[in-house]
């Protein structure tokens, strides 16, 4: 018999944390090798965290909407056990209060672990219940952060919960502010003085209320909705954006698609979109100016030699995804739109991994999906630049022949794209623009697929 520890496993480069959103498996409960024992969620895609063991759930160490670094244990598993014993979940137990600090004016904070528990306070009231990760309670012990300094800060994260972000903004503004703290621990716990809570300042009281005038309906946000939404705050408050227009006359690439499009379903056992054949003509635009393909870093440029393209994709509920095709400059025409395809479809299911969302280096949205002629898109952060392509209509245009010019129905597309002015001059991104525009009205219409 064995004990195994089921860690929060590493979900792409640059995610640091998950928030837990189901248990499938209670203590006591057996659990096989590789079946789903909880779900979890970052800002770029749910997941399911399978067992690493076959045996019973000995304890669970997260509650759901806790946010856990990664590589921290987040249950225990009992192996080689023949018959489940049940047990009770994990429950943290509030230390007795001190007898020199008053009831009713005391905090009783339990025992910090790093690794099997969330930090929980109570007042004497029970008015006031919140959860802090162990990353942040590392930082705030770390930096002398009392519990009232760390119950004062504001929270962005999932229900207002303080993220990592939030308590190293805040110590660095104390820093500059000569702040003092006035935390006081041991090796086994912390007691934090605290206001009496006044009843107009209980935790019912808390958020401030809005009244709306007229007959209106109001809806929360759903997790993911406040996830885009930072996001996009986010990026426009770290880049400064510009945004180019050109339009392009893609008639002869609509005519191909109509031509083929039959044949290739056949063949290759998937369809062939527009999608793809957008991507094959930024991907070659790309590879003449590579700086279009980078991320700042300070004062540094991170030219990116790998191109992975991210293309926006709608869910069923609205919210939108962006999964990425990796090395898609590697790919032909059919490989370009399997993947397109492949990674759309998992999107709508909820089948895609965390991976599926890491890496891109440039980003494509569809804007004319829904009918839009053309948009002013927001850059997907780390990236410099991302380009919206809107709706094909028909239209009359004058066109340049041998015998002078004449007015024809075209197939007319317009193209935008939003760039980030620190690095990308409007020279650069115009001139790209332009030469995807460019790519796309030079398709050839008898090429094979």
């Amino acid at each position: 018999m064995a004990i195994v520890d089921l860690v929060m496993p590493k979900l792409g480069e640059s995610i640091m944390e998950a928030t837990v959103l189901k248990w499938h498996k209670q203590p006591g409960d057996t659990v096989q090798m590789d079946e789903t024992v909880l779900e979890i969620a970052t800002d770029k895609v749910d997941s399911e965290v399978p067992s690493t063991a076959a045996g019973v759930i000995e304890e669970i160490l997260f509650n759901v909407n806790d946010v856990v670094p990664i590589g921290t244990t987040i249950a225990r598993i009992r192996t080689g056990a023949v018959e489940p014993v049940a047990s009770s979940p994990v429950v943290s137990t509030p230390l007795q209060e001190t007898a020199n600090i008053p009831a009713q004016e005391a905090v009783v904070v339990e025992t910090i672990s790093h690794q099997t528990s969330n930090l929980k306070y109570q007042t004497s009231n029970g008015s006031i219940n919140r959860f802090y990760s162990p990353l942040v309670l590392n930082i705030a012990a770390s930096e002398g952060v009392s519990m009232a300094e760390l119950e004062a800060i504001p929270g962005t994260g999932n229900e207002g919960r303080v993220t990592k972000k939030d308590i190293l903004q805040y110590v660095g503004g104390r820093k500059s502010g000569g702040q003092k703290s006035d935390l006081r621990s041991t090796t086994s716990e912390m007691v934090i003085p605290l206001a009496k809570v006044q009843p107009d300042q209980s935790a019912g009281n808390n958020q401030q209320l809005t009244t709306y005038s007229g007959n209106v309906e109001v809806i929360e946000m759903d997790r993911m909705r406040k996830l885009i939404a930072d996001h996009m705050v986010r990026s426009k408050q770290t880049s400064p954006h510009v945004t180019s227009f050109t339009e392009a006359d893609v008639t002869n690439l609509v005519q191909w698609r109509d031509k083929v499009k039959k044949e290739f379903e056949k063949r290759e056992g998937t369809k062939i979109t527009f999608t793809p054949l957008f991507i094959e003509a930024i991907v070659r635009c790309i590879k003449k100016f590579p700086l279009i393909n980078c991320s700042l870093d300070g004062n540094n440029i991170i030219i990116k030699k790998d191109i992975n393209i991210g293309m926006a994709t709608a869910l069923p509920s609205g919210n939108l995804i962006v999964p990425v095709i990796r090395n898609a400059d590697q790919l032909n025409m059919v490989g370009l739109a399997k993947q397109v395809n492949n990674l759309a479809d998992a999107a709508r299911n909820g089948k895609l991994k965390a991976d599926d969302t890491q890496g891109g280096t440039f980003t494509l949205t569809n804007v004319g999906t829904f009918g839009s002629l053309m948009g002013t898109p927001i850059i997907n952060q780390p990236q410099v630049a991302i380009m919206a392509v809107g709706a094909i209509k028909k239209r009359p245009v004058v066109i340049e022949t041998p015998a002078g010019d004449s007015i024809a129905i075209r197939h007319m597309m317009y193209l935008s794209m939003s760039y980030d002015h620190r690095i990308v001059d409007g020279s650069l991104g115009a001139t790209f623009l332009t030469a995807v525009a460019k790519e796309l009205e030079n398709f050839n219409p008898e090429r094979e697929f």
